[in-house]
This record gives structure tokens, C-alpha cells and sequence, in this order.
């Protein structure tokens, strides 16, 4: 098919709608350039990166309202790599997980893999809805995701009923949550997320949100490990004790991307100065409920989530028709600079995916959305 030409006045002034990594604000960068020859290429042991460490921790703390005791933890290797973290550290005997979509399956098989570990009770559901674990006896920890990236369903997170008197923990994956949709973190032992969604910034680092349980149960596994005859083994790596060790130092085990937490910190920053946590997740559904509108009212899209109140309102996904193919239409919006609106591979649906992180304007949501019109009319 010929190539479409969208009028330069509809372009969206920022045309990324990524679900992941997503848009990067200019002011990030600047900060970036600022930081070029102050920061980058110098020691994360020193004080100038120390001190922007604690000003990250202090703004997410500050951002998520923390409650007494809990602490903000850092560690490499991305929000996969505390899925091993929890395996080795924080997962006592038998998770119970809740899978409904890539991610959340991606969480569950890390715990089965682990050969110290009982296999996890999994509690799932088809995509694009959710399935919380429930009360089972036995299980010292309980896992889901408050937003599944792979099908943009979000999910409610709560003390499971019974889960404190056995002693269980709740650990809840944000990636694609965190600064994005409300979360009461006192309902949760362990959130944690990678900074490459609304937080702005890069891949390669983890943030976990730790409750003072967390903390005594990271550290009594620590423990019995150094017991003779102890059948598991704490990679240094995915030491728990040791990240938290070193955040409690502003400072991370291994050597960071210190131009990722230069972007992190920046984005912390501008999120609390425009309100924090209830001006971001207003931003969000404001721009994720123009979409979901836009495909209600829509001939040739609509909602995949059927269920209002699980629909995502950081990564919002779209089924098209048949007659309209996926393909075509997100080909032609990169031709013209619009770009990863592409749905999730996996799934294989006919499906757009579009990130409204904090960072996106709810103005070019719109103008994404009127472009994709002028697609599909002139296809």
C-alpha cells in the first residue's frame, strides 16, 4: 500500500507512546548534559553520586508517603533480576503468585525454578483480567503485579485476609505501576519496579520499597544459610542484605548507571514539585480515559479489558478489527515519527498498546489518537 503522508498539524509535539521503556522529558536530559562533568565517569562511592542516591531515596520515600520502618532500596539488574532477589532472599518455603499475563507468569516460573523452594501455588486467569492469590497454608509469601504491561490490567492491592498472622509476606510487582496508579504502601511488604516506566529513566536498576517485615525476614534467611548443612545458597548478586546494606550508604552493591539515576533523580523530582503521587495518577487516567473513550465510541477499536475497573491507566491496550491490521497501522504511524504503539508480541492480538505514563501530554494522547483515525480513513 501506498505510504500515508499524516499533516505535520496533527503530529503529536512528542510522538513516544512506549509502555517500557517510555518518553524521557528534555528536562531529564538537560539534567543529563548537566551532569556530564560532575557525575558520569566518576565513583558511586564518592559523595557527589552518594548524595544524588539519597536524594532518590528521600523522593521516593517521599512520593509514596512511606510509613515508619520502611526503606528504599536500590540494586542492578532491572525488576527481572529482583524476581531472583525474592527467590534467594525473601521467599522462606512457598509463594503463592498470581499470574495473568507474561510478566506475572515470568514471576511465578523464577520461584518454581528455584530447587530450595517449594513449587509456588499459582492462582491465574486469562489475560486481560486479574487473579489476586489467596489465603493458603503454608505460604510465606504472596506475589502479583499491580499492573500486567503485557495486557494493560491493573489489579487491587490489599493485605491478603490471614496473611499477617501466619506471617506472610505481600510482594507486589510495579514496573509498570509505580508513579503511575495510586498504591497505599502499607498494604505491601515488598514494591518494587524498574525506572524505565513512570519513573522516566532507564533499564538496569531495581527499586524495592521494603517493610520492616521484609528487612527481619531478608535477614533471617541470611542467617540460616550460614547454618552447617543449609541446602540454599545467596548468590552475592541477589543479596537482599547486602543491597540494603549498601542503600542505607546511598549507594548501590555494584557499579550503577549513574546516568540512569540521573534521570531518575530528576524525574523524582518534577513528579513531587507537580504534586506527587495524586497529581501523576490523575495525569495518568485523565490521559488513559481519553483513549478508552476514544475506542468506546470507536467503529474499529475497543477496549480489551472488558472490565472497567481493571483497565490499566499507565498502558492502555486497544483491539482493532480485523479489517484494520495491527501492523499496517503502527508501520504507518513510525513512518511519520509515531512511535511503540505496537500491542505485546506475545499475546498475539490485533492490538495497539499505548503508554500514558506521567511524562506523556494527555494533548498528544489526543493527537495520537486523531492520527490514527487519518490512518485508518486513508488505508
Amino acid at each position: 500500500m501506498d505510504t500515508i503522508t499524516i499533516p505535520q498539524s496533527m503530529l503529536p509535539e512528542d510522538a513516544r507512546f512506549g509502555s517500557g521503556p517510555s518518553k524521557i522529558r528534555p528536562a531529564q536530559v538537560e539534567a543529563l548534559d548537566r551532569a556530564a562533568r560532575t557525575l558520569l565517569g566518576t565513583s558511586h562511592r564518592q559523595a557527589p553520586v552518594k548524595d544524588l542516591v539519597e536524594s532518590i531515596r528521600t523522593g521516593i520515600a517521599r512520593f509514596f508517603s512511606l510509613p515508619d520502618g520502611y526503606e528504599v532500596v536500590l540494586g542492578n539488574g532491572g525488576a527481572s533480576a529482583f524476581w531472583d532477589v525474592m527467590c534467594a532472599s525473601l521467599i522462606t518455603r512457598q509463594a503463592a503468585c498470581g499470574v495473568y499475563g507474561s510478566f506475572s507468569k515470568k514471576v511465578a516460573a523464577s520461584v518454581a525454578s528455584a530447587p530450595f523452594l517449594e513449587d509456588p501455588i499459582v492462582f491465574e486467569s486469562e489475560p486481560g483480567t486479574y487473579c489476586v492469590p489467596e489465603r493458603a497454608e503454608y505460604v510465606d509469601t504472596y506475589c502479583w503485579a499491580q499492573n500486567e504491561t503485557s495486557t494493560g490490567v491493573q489489579a487491587p492491592v490489599y493485605r491478603i485476609d490471614g496473611s499477617r498472622e501466619q506471617g506472610a509476606l505481600i510482594a507486589i510487582d510495579a514496573t509498570s505501576a509505580a508513579g503511575a496508579i495510586p498504591v497505599d504502601i502499607s498494604q505491601t511488604d515488598v514494591y518494587y519496579f524498574s525506572p524505565q516506566k513512570a519513573f522516566g529513566s532507564e533499564g538496569g536498576l531495581w527499586i524495592a520499597i521494603l517493610s520492616p517485615a521484609a528487612i527481619q525476614r531478608a535477614e533471617g534467611i541470611k542467617r540460616s544459610c550460614a547454618l552447617e548443612g543449609a541446602r540454599r545458597w545467596i548468590p552475592p548478586f541477589l543479596s537482599l542484605t547486602s543491597a540494603i546494606d549498601n542503600s542505607l550508604k546511598n549507594q548501590t552493591l555494584n557499579t550503577p548507571s549513574i546516568s540512569t539515576l540521573v534521570l531518575l533523580g530528576e524525574q523524582v523530582k518534577w513528579l513531587n514539585e507537580n504534586g506527587g503521587m495524586a497529581w501523576s495518577a490523575a495525569r495518568c487516567k485523565r490521559s488513559s480515559d481519553i483513549v478508552y473513550a476514544w475506542a468506546e465510541r470507536s467503529a474499529y477499536a475497543r477496549p480489551f479489558v472488558t472490565d472497567v475497573d481493571a483497565r490499566s491507566q499507565s498502558v492502555v491496550t486497544i483491539d482493532l478489527d480485523d479489517s484494520v491490521p495491527q501492523a499496517y497501522v503502527t508501520a504507518a504511524l513510525r513512518d511519520n515519527g509515531i512511535v511503540d504503539v505496537n500491542g505485546y508480541r506475545k499475546l498475539g492480538r490485533n492490538q495497539l498498546r499505548i503508554g500514558v505514563f506521567p511524562s506523556v501530554e494527555p494533548s498528544d494522547v489526543e493527537a495520537l489518537l486523531a492520527c490514527i483515525d487519518y490512518v485508518v480513513e486513508h488505508m
